[in-house]
């Protein structure tokens, strides 16, 4: 069963001579419990697309569905972003500088209405590898692997079934990057998420996907599962080059 339907998406910014066309028919669609990526150059409107999902991006048409609930350009109310959230890019910019760990983790689990909000607070900081000691923390005195993993349980409060990830460790020092895709990967097991992930990276996406799309210049060039992609099978001469490119690397 896919949770998410994609189909002839267009994105844009501006109007008339302002106009940029950030995706052109973009179709693609995530099964239940899948982890797909989107994967290309910078530009190539692979961000875009989560930020048309999440109502961040209102000027697009074509047909948007999230579990079974088709979408418009208008905002996206409380019960959506109950099911679905977003991991930025940055760690810190995406956390209040004045705010502690338990005031981002404990508003967050009052917004979408849970209680026990003390003991939902350590699990949460359980989840993602940090404990209680870090609860009381403010984002500056923790490092850009610790500050994401606060992301990221603050991603999972009002435990949604899919998250959407926005190079959520392109930001981070290569020796943390592969910790925090385990976490995600652990993550997605224990809890039965789905995940859209976007990255530049294809040895992140083969890690982290079950299936990937490539994008160019806004349009979907080639769709493939990763075995395909760990053989080096690609049918696209863009996928060829971002492969070959990938493994000079």
């Amino acid at each position: 069963m896919s949770v998410i339907k994609i189909q002839d998406l267009n994105v844009w910014f501006g109007d008339a001579y302002n106009r940029v066309d950030a995706v052109k028919g973009a179709s693609f669609e995530v099964a239940k419990g899948e982890s797909f990526g989107l994967v290309g150059e910078s530009g190539s409107g692979k961000s875009t697309i989560l930020k048309a999902i999440t109502g961040l991006a209102p000027t697009w048409d074509g047909f948007v569905e999230v579990e079974d609930n088709r979408l418009s350009g208008e905002k996206r109310d409380r019960t959506f972003f109950k099911n679905v959230q977003m991991v930025f890019q940055d760690p810190y910019a995406s956390l209040h500088p004045r705010h502690t760990v338990d005031q981002v983790l404990s508003e967050t689990l009052s917004l979408h209405g849970m209680t026990g909000i003390d003991t939902r607070v350590e699990k949460l900081l359980e989840d993602v590898g940090l404990g209680r000691k870090f609860r009381f923390r403010y984002p500056h005195q923790l490092s850009g692997g610790q500050r994401q993993r606060v992301a990221i349980a603050r991603a999972l409060a009002g435990e949604p079934d899919i998250l959407l990830l926005d190079e959520p460790t392109s930001a981070l020092d290569v020796s943390v990057q592969a910790e925090i895709l385990n976490l995600l990967t652990d993550l997605r097991k224990e809890h039965g998420l789905t995940y859209l992930m976007v990255s530049h990276d294809l040895p992140v996406i083969g890690h982290m996907c079950d299936r990937l799309a490539v994008m160019r210049n806004g349009e979907i060039v080639e769709i493939m599962d990763v075995a395909a992609l760990r053989a080096m099978q690609a049918q696209h001469d863009y996928t060829r080059d971002l492969l070959a490119a990938s493994v000079a690397a």
